[in-house]
């Protein structure tokens, strides 16, 4: 899962960062409404945390060119707690949820685990798919057999990426923009040593290489 937090707030921007980054999501940031909108529209997303006063370009007016370019990526906007017309203002603008400044980090994480759980038509932190569950919570997969198996966070965001595009080749390109934060080094062979060790954990057989194309979580029933 990759998220782009929005705040001219450093320290605080730093914090949400490293919070959501231990819990297994990629990560960029931008302190300002015109990189924020530019950045928004790459359709790489899955969540934005965006705050209002921005330098700039406000939040308010970042989130409006979204909506009006049908940018429907899920935005959580974090205002100050005693805002209430920010929050009636972000909600009409076509935000998805908000949270009042000061907040626990603890509380921002779950509010964005559940907005992309929403976004996706999941209910629980758990993807299934053929006998396999992604606990997300955990962040570990359990197999047919009911074998835990502990993921790193890399490993943990590429097999949620192929698990919720089940049955779609996906190229390395689109698997380094989801679960890759732009400071990361744009090296495609990564994603062949972390597709190779996913196979060791949950069986080669699972993971399919299309030559020229890319890979794909593949079902029992496809494999041949």
């Amino acid at each position: 899962m990759r998220v782009l937090v929005v705040e001219d707030d450093v320290a605080l921007c730093n914090n949400i960062k490293n919070k959501l980054v231990k819990a297994g999501f990629a990560v960029d940031m931008v302190h300002d409404g015109e990189e924020a909108e530019y950045l928004g529209n790459d359709g790489v997303y899955d969540a934005v945390i965006l705050d209002l006063g921005l330098p700039k370009r406000p939040g308010l007016q970042v989130l409006k060119n979204w909506r009006r370019r049908l940018n429907t990526v899920p935005v959580i906007i974090l205002t100050a707690r005693n805002e209430w017309l920010d929050r009636i203002e972000g909600i009409e603008a076509g935000a998805d949820d908000y949270l009042g400044k000061p907040f626990h980090m603890e509380e921002l994480t779950a509010r964005i685990k559940a907005l992309i759980r929403r976004s996706q038509s999941k209910t629980q932190g758990i993807i299934e798919l053929d006998q396999y569950r992604l606990d997300e919570n955990q962040q570990a997969v359990f197999r047919p057999d009911g074998e835990k198996l502990t993921l790193s966070g890399t490993e943990f965001r590429l097999l949620r990426c192929f698990m919720i595009n089940k049955n779609r080749i996906m190229t390395k390109e689109v698997l380094m923009d989801h679960i890759y934060d732009h400071d990361t080094i744009n090296d495609h062979n990564v994603i062949e040593v972390y597709v190779n060790r996913l196979r060791k954990k949950i069986g080669k057989e699972c993971i399919k290489t299309f030559r020229g194309q890319g890979y794909q979580f593949v079902s029992s029933g496809n494999i041949e």
